[in-house]
């Protein structure tokens, strides 16, 4: 069975020279899965044009 993400899991492994097993893709796809919903989410939180990034903090 093709998995949608499957396709991009190549890609960038090709492109990174990463090899990835067989084996590992439903982990990759589980890990890459959470990901995006989590930037998902980042994005779609409503900021207003007038906000101010947060000041550097420097320890």
């Amino acid at each position: 069975m093709a998995y949608p993400l499957d396709d991009y899991i190549d890609a960038v492994a090709k492109a990174l020279r990463l090899p990835v097993e067989d084996a590992w893709k439903p982990a990759v796809r589980a890990n890459l899965d959470v990901t995006l919903r989590m930037a998902r989410s980042v994005d779609e939180f409503p900021l207003p044009d007038e906000i101010e990034p947060a000041s550097i903090y420097a320890a």
